[in-house]
């Protein structure tokens, strides 16, 4: 993840160019076959994901593979408003070469969005997307510069509202909390994010831990957490060293121990409490905050229906993978714009055109109903394009995420207090 990244003046405009399909057919980013699209021309998008084992980074492969997904069904269907959708998949390697590589590559190939997508380097590929107009349409977030770029359309409020949430939901029961991060630039702004919804309920602010992302053991900084939380509660938000950073806790934490853990969805999720032991898991009871509805959710069963019949049982997509799900998502976003277009030909300025204007996405309730107009928008300097300012507040019980508390959670305030106070 970058550092917060300077707000952009809206600059949306018209791409003079359609998409060539001649030179789409040609391209190695794996272009998925479907029907035979309607009388307009077809929609070529882009998503891309990292898809490694390298050490240290994070494989987000399902997200492309749901992409694929999701054009297999649609294109059965007629595809998008007569629109036959073609989707080219690039492997950002978590590393900001790669990240650019994809972006460079979504510009050669007149891409009319990238859609979906997952990358930490947003510098790396948001200024080559801008140079050429295309919109980037429900990344995961987990790039701060998502939320300040004239050309991003996020579907969640990425990790600032996961920590300001997270905040929140520990001051129900936390009467002090212990905050494990990375001692980053985005991690140093956690502990504002954090205090602020804590303050919600007149807790007081967190006992600020920052360490070494990556690390194999965080004894000193688990001990140190156990011992300012007292009877209260340990958050840690480091990504994938979010294991193991619980399994140094678990192994100093006393056996009569009342400290409760928590995380949020990203650096705890359904497949870690599965690989580490389920209902026995060192996670149960664990409180995490999330951006939608749990996993068991029924607003989930059509996305569900889609991977059983459209996936071919390719064990990367997981239905209750956050990634996913934001695939998901994006790509029901980017089906309402081109739909209120209406238009023989989908160009990237005119989908940016068309957002800006305030075309709105009905997730089915997986979010609230989001449009990016300028007043839709949360407002402050490192937030700006943030829409949808709501998490859910979920529990580990018998080792499965589900909901603590019913509905969506508005925590659009806390980030914006958070900014001003720090």
């Amino acid at each position: 993840m970058t550092g917060w990244r300077r707000l952009t003046s809206p600059r949306p405009y018209e791409l003079l160019a359609s998409v060539a399909a001649g030179a789409l057919l040609m391209s190695g980013c794996g272009v998925i076959p479907g029907a035979s699209g309607g009388s307009g021309e077809a929609v070529t998008v882009m998503t891309w994901a990292p898809d490694t084992t390298a050490a240290d980074s994070v494989n987000m492969a399902g997200m492309t593979a749901m992409a694929k997904t999701y054009a297999r069904w649609v294109n059965e269907k007629g595809g998008i408003g007569g629109h036959e959708l073609r989707v080219l998949t690039c492997n950002e390697q978590d590393t900001a070469a790669g990240a650019s590589k994809c972006a460079r590559r979504a510009a050669d190939e007149d891409v009319a969005a990238v859609v979906g997508s997952y990358s930490r380097y947003g510098r790396a590929f948001l200024a080559p997307l801008e140079a050429a107009g295309i919109p980037y349409i429900g990344g995961y977030g987990a790039s701060a510069d998502e939320f300040t770029s004239y050309l991003s359309y996020p579907v969640n409020g990425g990790q600032p509202a996961l920590v300001a949430g997270n905040g929140e939901q520990l001051a129900a029961s936390c009467a002090r909390v212990s905050l494990v991060r990375p001692d980053t630039l985005v991690g140093d702004t956690m502990p504002g994010l954090l205090d602020t919804g804590l303050s919600r309920s007149d807790r007081p602010a967190s006992y600020d831990i920052s360490t070494t992302e990556g690390a194999t053991s965080y004894e000193t900084e688990a001990s140190r957490a156990l011992r300012q939380a007292g009877d209260g509660c340990v958050t840690a938000v480091l990504g994938s060293g979010t294991e193991t950073f619980f399994d140094s806790f678990r192994r100093l934490e006393p056996e009569d121990s009342e400290v409760r853990i928590s995380s949020v969805l990203g650096s705890v999720g359904q497949g870690l409490i599965d690989r580490t032991g389920g209902a026995d898991s060192p996670f149960e009871g664990a409180l995490v905050t999330g951006w939608y509805p749990e996993s068991g959710d029924a607003r989930w069963n059509e996305m569900r229906e889609v991977i059983r019949k459209y996936a071919f049982g390719d064990n990367r997509i997981d239905p209750s993978d956050a990634g996913v799900q934001t695939t998901w998502i994006a790509f029901t976003a980017l089906k309402a714009v081109v739909e209120a277009m209406d238009r023989p030909d989908i160009t990237a300025g005119g989908i940016s055109v068309s957002l800006n204007r305030g075309t709105e996405v009905d997730t089915g309730g997986l979010t609230p109903v989001l449009r990016w107009r300028f007043q839709d928008m949360v407002g402050t300097a490192a937030y700006g394009r943030i829409v949808n300012g709501r998490v859910t507040f979920q529990v580990v019980r018998d080792g499965r995420l589900t909901a603590e508390r019913k509905g969506f959670v508005d925590v659009t305030e806390t980030l914006v207090d958070s900014r001003s106070r720090g």
